[in-house]
């Protein structure tokens, strides 16, 4: 596993099926250390990777929700995005196995280099 935040956003996405695996609860504690701002929300039944980032104003809360749809688009894995005056709410988890795969916690890594920058 890596050991920093920025090489774990470096990892490919795997193709997810029906069926594949999620993550364990305790792959889950280890893996949400990479990624400290982000938290487990349990949504409809399902486990679901949310962060709230903030803003100063809606223009950068809009250029950042579209640089989190690109990265979407990129690994054509898709989060919800919920955009609003200062602040953007992103959250990550895999519709098909309804709950949550290690590549979330990727995209949430991407996610969080996209704000650093």
């Amino acid at each position: 596993m890596p050991t920093t935040s920025q090489s774990f956003s470096q990892e490919v996405c795997e193709a997810c099926i029906i069926g594949a695996p999620t993550v364990s609860d305790a792959e889950a504690v280890e893996l949400l250390k990479l990624i400290p701002s982000w938290s487990i929300k349990i949504h409809e039944g399902v486990p679901q990777l949310t962060r709230v980032f903030s803003f100063s104003d809606f223009r950068k809360a809009l250029n950042f929700t579209n640089q989190v749809g690109e990265l979407a688009e990129l690994s054509q894995h898709h989060p919800a995005i919920l955009l609003e005056w200062g602040k953007v709410i992103v959250t990550w988890w895999t519709h098909k196995i309804e709950g949550l795969h290690k590549n979330d916690f990727i995209m949430a890594a991407r996610t969080d280099e996209a704000f650093k920058n």
